[in-house]
């Protein structure tokens, strides 16, 4: 794999020479812009305001623009000559725990190889420091014209290192939640968490991209100028839930069976264990009237219980 950069690690008074390699790499299939007319490709170029000529890449500066309009140069010498410790230098600032980093603020990952031979022991004492530790290391870094916060952890034998966002760079969720107070009742929250059950045993390995498959099944027909295939119905749901309970268990069941368990109907009858109460049913004003007007008159044609006569002896 080809490094991006090449620096070291500072670690107290230790240095360690490093390299960094990506640790993704992006699948995703990329598009042309075309005339529609005549399938010819739209191109970008990139034009001078002043004069309107193009201009070439080498050609090409920085500059920062006021407020005011006003464009002010700045030059890759000027950015070389600030006092940056961390231009050429990943440096360590603290040791956390892995639990206090919120994964809102991670970045893109990084593996840190070791650059040489005399990098080999430094870069394993850091690697078993941070195993034995159970700790992560928060760090400060440059890369690509501007100053970064990394963590760097340990995956298998390597160092990775996460890019994290500024804590400033983390907009506050003022408005997303909910406005209206639900509540939610203990057999809601059950099935909830046997439908977290059934879907959890899942191997991440075997989670695959499925719209990219479609999009290289669509260009492979077009190119044999065979017919586009034609979409799969989707599945339904998505739309509004009346009865949560309902859908839960419905959902939990659909898993069960996705999963060939047996017994999946009755399995989720017991998780659930819901006693539905019967219904009421209304009764209109018109029909109480009614019944009271009927208990009156059998009670007025009811005869009197004549009394036993004594009798002497």
């Amino acid at each position: 794999m080809r490094s991006i950069w090449n620096g070291a690690i500072s670690f107290g008074l230790v240095s360690i020479p490093i390299k960094l390699v990506n640790a993704t790499e992006n699948h995703s299939i990329s598009f042309r812009q075309i005339h529609k007319e005549d399938g010819g490709r739209i191109r970008y170029r990139k034009v001078c305001e002043l004069d309107g000529e193009e201009v070439a890449a080498p050609d090409i500066g920085k500059a920062y623009e006021d407020p005011g309009g006003v464009m002010i140069p700045i030059t890759e010498d000027d950015l070389a000559a600030l006092p940056l410790p961390t231009a050429k230098t990943i440096e360590i600032v603290a040791f956390v725990p892995a639990a206090s980093i919120d994964p809102l603020q991670m970045d893109t990952a990084y593996y840190l190889s070791a650059s040489g031979v005399p990098a080999a022991k430094p870069y394993t004492l850091l690697r078993e420091a941070l195993k034995r530790s159970r700790k992560v290391a928060i760090a400060k870094f440059a890369l690509r014209g501007r100053e970064r916060l990394g963590m760097l952890r340990v995956v298998d034998d390597v160092i990775v290192m996460h890019g994290l966002l500024w804590p400033d760079e983390i907009r506050a969720p003022e408005g997303v939640a909910p406005e209206t107070e639900v509540t939610v009742r203990d057999a809601e929250l059950d099935l909830a968490d046997a439908l977290m059950d059934t879907l959890g045993s899942v191997e991440l390995d075997t989670l695959h991209d499925d719209y990219r498959e479609a999009v290289e099944e669509l260009i492979a027909a077009k190119a044999e100028g065979a017919p586009a295939p034609r979409p799969t119905e989707p599945a339904s749901g998505g739309g509004r839930v009346i009865d949560l309970m309902a859908a839960l268990e419905n959902s939990v069941r659909a898993a069960k069976e996705a999963r060939g368990e047996a017994g999946a109907a009755s399995d989720t009858a017991e998780v659930a264990d819901v006693t539905r109460l019967p219904t009421k049913k209304k009764t209109t004003p018109a029909k109480r009237t009614a019944k009271k007007a009927a208990t009156k008159k059998t009670t007025a044609k009811k005869p009197p219980t004549p009394r036993p006569k004594r009798t002497s002896a």
